[in-house]
């Protein structure tokens, strides 16, 4: 079986592909990616066959500070997402016809493999990378993905049965998705399984087997939105004083010095596998972000979540709505207020107990072996 995983440029929509596409290879089948070149650079370290499709113009300095209420899912998807899969579609087609996959596994945001197995005739499976928003979310996507289908030939498609056709994995534990909103039949729920080392044998620091005598806060603003030199310095000038250990990663956009020297409790990286060290920490300070969620939330780990933009408004809300976590809202982002939110999480034990059920319905989720018997079925029935 040949399988095409399709996805952003972000790392925060290839890694959670990964883990699928690496439990096909082991079950003996053939898989490639098609993103942009940058992406296919990052994915070629690991060892992945890649098909460069697109172009990276979207990689340029983000503003220092974001400030702004970020914009609905749905208008960048419309504005954003699909104008780049309407550009991508040709090569994509060329690509499908030349490589002949059975089926395409994309993550929801990239559009243009699941119109080219729908012109083709292929199934296609769609893994949701970030927050679960509904299906109402979608109908915004209505007439410009139409109009796209019209282009190739398909007929229209009002119900838009063509995003969730075939599959949609949801690697998330089912009850941290608001029930309000409806899941499609084709729905499955899937194991988180964090893909963050990049080189084989990554190992902690030595420093972190011996930061046990305190709690750990571990702090991150992830990989996209890690810009904010301010809020980092905020969340240093929270803990500067306190009985704690804090672990900040900040990612290549920042350099450590830039911080100034730190007490002997605080320690900053550029990056650490949260898979390694998130069993050591006892509070995850974060942007929201799903992969950072999905990690902590997979450890049993409570949070206080700081959201700047893309899903991690949805994904602060669902947090507190659980008791997963105290969420700072932009106009409260001081040191003082940061401070006071771990300080509330550590002081009840019911934060901790509310993350230790999502661990454990976490754990109990099928991992990705699942999922290559899911595949594996949808090609059958379609040879069928």
């Amino acid at each position: 079986m040949r399988v095409l995983f399709t996805c952003q440029v972000g790392e925060g929509h290839w890694r959670p592909l990964a883990p699928f596409a690496r439990a096909l290879i082991d079950a003996g089948h053939r898989v490639a990616f098609a993103t942009t070149p940058f992406a296919c650079a990052r994915l070629s370290e690991h060892g992945f066959e890649t098909h460069p499709i697109g172009v990276d113009d979207w990689i340029q300095e983000q503003p220092a500070k974001n400030d702004a209420p970020p914009a609905p899912w749905q208008v960048v998807a419309r504005d954003v997402f699909l104008p780049r899969a309407a550009r991508n579609l040709p090569a994509m087609l060329a690509l499908c016809e030349a490589w002949k996959p059975d089926l395409i596994v994309r993550e929801q945001t990239e559009f243009a493999g699941m119109l080219a197995a729908e012109r083709l005739g292929l199934p296609h499976a769609v893994i949701q990378v970030s927050a679960w928003r509904g299906l109402a979310a979608n109908s915004i996507l209505r007439e410009p993905l139409n109009h796209l289908r019209a282009m190739l030939g398909l007929p229209a498609d009002p119900d838009l049965a063509m995003l969730y056709r075939y599959a949609l994995l949801l690697p998330f534990p089912p009850s941290f998705c608001d029930p309000a909103l409806d899941l499609p039949p084709t729905a499955h729920f899937v194991r988180h399984v964090p893909f963050d080392s990049d080189h084989a044998g990554d190992e902690l620091p030595a420093w972190v087997p011996g930061i046990s005598q305190r709690p750990v806060i571990y702090a991150t603003l992830g990989t996209a939105y890690n810009r904010d030199h301010d809020l980092f310095q905020t969340l240093l000038d929270a803990f500067r004083d306190e009985t704690v250990t804090l672990i900040v990663t900040i990612g290549d956009n920042q350099e450590p010095d830039s911080f100034g020297s730190q007490p002997p409790h605080v320690h900053i990286e550029l990056y650490l596998p949260q898979s390694l060290v998130f069993p050591h920490c006892d509070l995850v300070i974060t942007h929201g972000g799903s992969g950072t969620v999905r990690t902590a939330l997979g450890l049993g780990l409570p949070m206080v979540v700081i959201p700047i933009a893309a899903d991690q408004p949805e994904n602060a809300r669902r947090c507190a709505d659980l008791g997963l976590a105290r969420v700072i809202p932009p106009e409260e982002r001081t040191a003082e207020a940061i401070r006071e939110a771990a300080s509330e999480m550590f002081r009840n034990p019911a934060h901790r107990r509310n993350a230790e059920r999502m661990r454990d319905e976490t754990r109990a989720l099928p991992g990705p072996e699942y999922t290559v018997e899911l595949f594996e079925s949808l090609v059958e029935a379609h040879v069928a």
